[in-house]
């Protein structure tokens, strides 16, 4: 019974330990287990991205050539094939801010898999420490596959750092996982319009 007691004070030392150190790291100081729960709560909610299907008809006059939907504040790209049998909905990285961001109507112009990359001058008066080309690889910020917009320096493209899906880290672009945007990559094709919202 003795054991037993030390066994259960030792659990319950470990958990109320584990709650304080995640407290203070959380906040700062030391809170009591529900309100580091809370915390922890509130900063899950705050970075899940609200994902619904959507209608095409609000978006689009039609289907021809499929359409894609990119909607920046839900951090959600929508897909709808010309005849309507597909309907993929993807989480993504969208733009750091809005001086950043593009809206408005496009369409995809080019396709490449296993792209290059070469940093915008303003990526390289910003960060001149950033190399001036990438080839194709796992150091390639475009991931495995590039979707090229009418847009100079636009692309909707892969990546090989997967936490910046669902959350504000491009310089621009739109960013998928990189299962994502091959699956994306082999559903659209050169003419397919895009809307950004």
């Amino acid at each position: 019974m003795a054991e037993f007691l030390k066994s259960s004070l030792s659990r319950r030392a470990f958990v109320a330990g584990s709650a304080a150190v995640l407290g203070t790291a959380a906040t700062g100081q030391t809170e009591n287990s529900t309100e580091v729960e809370a915390e922890i709560s509130g900063a899950v909610e705050r970075n899940i991205s609200s994902f619904r299907s959507l209608d095409w008809q609000p978006y689009f006059d039609n289907l021809n050539n499929g359409a894609v939907l990119v909607d920046i504040q839900s951090r959600a790209l929508h897909y709808w094939s010309e005849d309507e049998s597909i309907y993929k909905l993807y989480p993504t990285s969208v733009p750091l801010t809005e001086d950043l961001t593009r809206l408005g109507r496009t369409e995809i112009i080019r396709k490449v898999e296993g792209p290059s990359w070469r940093p915008t001058p303003s990526m390289r008066e910003r960060n001149p420490e950033w190399p001036e080309f990438i080839g194709p690889g796992p150091d390639n910020p475009m991931g495995t596959h590039a979707l090229y917009l009418t847009w100079q320096y636009y692309r909707i493209h892969g990546t090989h750092d997967t936490r910046k899906i669902g959350r504000r880290s491009s310089n621009g672009c739109i960013g998928l996982y990189n299962e994502h945007i091959a699956e994306l990559y082999n559903m659209t094709k050169v003419g397919t319009q895009v809307l950004l919202i």
